[in-house]
């Protein structure tokens, strides 16, 4: 893994953006290797086209329902109201395809990437397949969504899941890492995609973000995030992730490295003694914040 990434690991709303999309992380511009993540907004009766490329992608409704053309074949994703009302549906965008997104309702699409060596079929993940899963407890409680992991859904390189963390609580915790290849950790670049939930009065929240490196490899970030914010990890230790007391927080992690596509993390052994602590503690009552079921209120 290149250790020549963004001199800056925060990528701001909106500082990526390359037309027709409002975030555009590819490996050259994020100076790694294998991972990317495009976000697009259409309006109503929108539509965006372009090729895959190198790349193997999925279609992730943040917002709104699409239709998906991938050459000559096409499916329809139900989409959600946003990314705290359900579990989403997505699409699998093989490499080598042009591809057409439309939205009659318009909508908010996340574009997870990864450098793809094989072809594999154009397909649909339904919202019924996705494990859900609660991880943590106490106020280390969180949602994990996986979408796209080694278990749940094959691809060449791309993993993707979704977390989502009640307001007070912390993620990606205890401080992990996976930068090295090993029996017991993977090589896996990582990008963050944050959205946070509004306030009662539709007021905007933020949440925090933690990465930290090792004597040989520095990197040294505490960022406050808000939604449509990207922190890119090329390496070193990540987490917590923190949710504002009052401020549900979402993000998307998407990876992908150069060996065997597997998930395996290191704790930082200064802080990886508080998972003992959770076997007497009950996970988080609020979750799970989403199901495949739309939630009445976002």
């Amino acid at each position: 893994m290149a250790d020549n990434a963004r001199v800056n690991p925060l990528v701001p709303r909106g500082s990526s953006a390359e037309r027709p999309f409002d975030v555009y992380i590819t490996p050259e511009n994020a100076g790694w290797e294998y991972s990317g993540l495009r976000v697009v907004h259409l309006p109503v009766g929108g539509r965006a086209r372009f090729v895959t490329g190198d790349d193997e992608m999925l279609v992730v409704p943040l917002a709104g329902g699409c239709d998906v053309a991938c050459d000559d074949e096409r499916l329809t994703l139900t989409g959600r109201r946003s990314v705290f009302s359900r579990v989403t549906d997505f699409a699998y965008l093989p490499r080598d395809t042009v591809v057409t997104l439309r939205a009659p309702n318009g909508g908010r699409f996340a574009l997870p990437a990864a450098r793809a060596g094989r072809t594999l079929p154009f397909r649909y993940g339904a919202a019924e397949d996705v494990p859900v899963e609660l991880r943590g407890a106490g106020q280390a409680s969180r949602q994990v969504n996986n979408l796209c992991t080694p278990e749940s859904f094959e691809t060449d390189r791309l993993i993707a899941c979704e977390v989502l963390t009640p307001g007070g609580n912390w993620s990606s915790y205890p401080p992990h890492k996976h930068d090295e290849q090993s029996d017991c950790e993977s090589s896996l670049e990582e990008i963050y995609y944050f959205e946070v939930a509004a306030s009662p009065a539709g007021g905007h929240g933020c949440g925090y973000q933690r990465v930290y490196g090792h004597p040989d490899r520095p990197i040294d970030v505490c960022a406050e995030v808000r939604s449509g914010d990207v922190v890119l990890i090329p390496y070193g230790w990540h987490g917590p992730s923190m949710a504002a007391p009052g401020y549900d927080l979402y993000y998307l992690n998407v990876m992908a490295g150069p060996g065997e596509r597997r998930w395996l993390v290191r704790d930082d052994p200064a802080h990886g003694w508080v998972r003992g602590r959770w076997v007497a503690e009950p996970v988080d009552t609020r979750l799970p914040l989403t199901s495949i079921r739309e939630r009445r209120r976002s």
